[in-house]
């Protein structure tokens, strides 16, 4: 017997913060939502990422919800930079603060969603056999939620020792006590659990196919007169994050690098490198992103600190990116990973040099060596931003499908709409500012924004909204066009959507929106005020 069809006004696919913030807006507004989640329970990125080192990039005490007065008075933060159990801690405790479970519908994955223009309205498949129905669909399901496998080595299914993704680490407890462990894989998943690994893994052979370049993290813990200070702070921390380009608590310099001395230079990238989070990255002088030469200087100050920290010199050659600049891909931050390359347990194996052939049962084999390990980590990333999307089979009008509509990259109209998917809202999707974002900044502003929409709507007698196709147009030449100046647009990453782990994904487009938060919050404010302009609404 068929199951019932599930009935309500919005359907939110997706219970990390996003979805959890978009619940609490809706309710507020009185919208019957159903919230629907493929984990067992709320965190998103923190209820998967549970390996070894998973922490926050950005500081702890700018990265919580700001919405709640009663929250902020309430957590503590115990690190600045707070660590994935920590981080899960918070999301219990918010699903607990406004009684959030209740409404979300846990263990289900969304395998298919299909606008019925007749009924004006989005159906939805999962896994499990059922359906919902609603007028709305909001997607929350995150820009980092669909990681990926290599698909340039054969073998990954044969190994039968313990193997796990950094993105779908277990439940358990995992031990690397004496254990021979193999990583593959140096992005900032990957440069974290090794971190971890290598204090007490037997041997730990590192499997690096492209270097990244990081930067300290320079965590510490967070005493109670720290944290007084920081709640008495908050409005003025939200503030400065609110005018930032992406919501971080650093601001960049006004100048530019070259106004400077060698001498005065050096000394300021010596402050920023000795200060935690983005500080370098984000607190550059301006024009270090943009201009080559500019950048130049960076990259060779951050070279030269790799070089000062790793013993072995032919090491240190292949710990140093040489295919981009720092900063041009998002920067790793790391609590002594390259120190890691000093211990006698820890090998790095170059793929550039000596390439992968296949994973055995027993082990790895490269050209001309197999190595045995008891077991082998994948910290091999996502299909960022739109891979979330594509493992959904979402059907707008007249058939058509989104993951085609996508297929040479992402169109977007406010990186909230598409054109052809009416009531679909997408939440952190690509060409949104939340893709450069301290995510939570962005997140309230997206959740706020679709909210208002839909208040808006029920105000006026509105049942239906879709961008238009030249709003979409005007709004990705637009997203390219806040790429254009950046270094980082030149470069293969998942921000510019070429990803070797996903067949098709090796056109180089553009994920993100450059322009910074504030000129994308100012552009969402004025298209609202001007009765939600480049929208069809009826």
């Amino acid at each position: 017997m068929a199951q019932a069809i599930e009935r309500s006004e919005v359907i939110v696919i997706g219970a990390g913060l996003s979805g959890m913030y978009q619940l609490i807006k809706l309710r507020e507004l009185g919208f019957k939502v159903r919230v629907y989640e493929a984990g067992n329970g709320v965190g998103g990125t923190w209820y998967w990422n549970r390996y070894p080192g998973a922490r926050f990039d950005s500081e702890s005490w700018t990265y919580g919800f700001s919405f709640s007065s009663e929250v902020l008075a309430e957590w503590d933060w115990k690190e600045h930079f707070s660590g994935q159990p920590e981080n899960l801690r918070y999301c219990g405790f918010l699903a607990d603060k406004f009684d959030l479970r209740r409404d979300i519908t846990f263990g289900v994955r969304a395998k298919a969603a299909t606008w019925d223009d007749a009924a004006n309205e989005w159906e939805v498949a999962f896994d499990d056999g059922r359906r919902a129905r609603a007028r709305f669909l909001v997607t929350a399901i995150g820009p980092l939620s669909s990681p990926t496998m290599p698909t340039d080595i054969p073998g990954t299914g044969d190994f039968k020792g313990e193997s796990w993704h950094t993105g779908l680490w277990p439940h358990h407890p995992v031990s690397f006590e004496n254990k021979r462990v193999a990583i593959i894989g140096t992005g900032a998943s990957g440069v974290q659990a090794i971190t971890e690994i290598a204090k007490t893994a037997g041997h730990l052979t590192v499997f690096q196919r492209q270097p990244n370049w990081c930067a300290p993290l320079r965590n510490s813990p967070i005493d109670q007169a720290t944290m007084a200070d920081i709640r008495a702070r908050y409005d003025e921390i939200f503030s400065r994050c609110r005018d930032t380009w992406g919501c971080f608590i650093h601001t960049v310099d006004p100048r530019n690098a070259g106004d400077v001395s060698d001498e005065e230079r050096e000394a300021f990238f010596e402050t920023l490198y000795n200060m935690p989070g983005f500080a370098f990255w984000q607190g550059n002088f301006r024009d270090s992103l943009m201009d080559k030469r500019a950048n130049d200087y960076m990259t060779a100050f951050i070279a030269k600190k790799i070089r000062g920290r790793v013993k072995d010199q032919k090491i240190a050659d292949k710990l140093i990116p040489t295919n981009h600049g720092f900063g041009t891909r998002r920067v790793p931050l790391e609590s002594g990973y390259y120190e890691v390359f000093n211990q006698p347990n820890v090998e790095l194996v170059d793929l550039r040099e000596t390439p992968i052939e296949r994973v055995t049962a027993t082990g790895i084999r490269t050209a001309g060596r197999e190595r045995a390990f008891d077991m082998v980590i994948y910290a091999t990333g996502f299909d960022a931003i739109t891979g979330a999307f594509d493992r959904i089979d979402i059907t707008g009008k007249d058939g058509a499908k989104l993951r085609e509509k996508w297929a040479d990259g992402p169109q977007t109209y406010l990186g909230l709409n598409v054109a052809g998917f009416p009531n679909m809202l997408t939440l952190v999707g690509p060409h949104n500012a939340a893709t450069f974002c301290n995510l939570p900044r962005c997140i309230e502003q997206n959740v706020e924004w679709v909210s208002d929409l839909l208040g808006w709507m029920r105000d006026h007698g509105k049942t239906r909204i879709e961008a238009t196709e030249d709003a979409e147009r005007a709004w990705t030449a637009h997203v390219y066009e806040t790429g254009e100046r950046l270094l980082l647009t030149k470069v293969d990453s998942w921000m510019t959507g070429v990803n070797k782990n996903v067949p098709g994904r090796q056109k180089r487009t553009f994920m993100a929106y450059a322009g910074g938060a504030p000129k994308y919050r100012q552009k969402c404010a004025e298209i609202a005020g001007n009765g939600y302009e480049g929208f069809a609404v009826g």
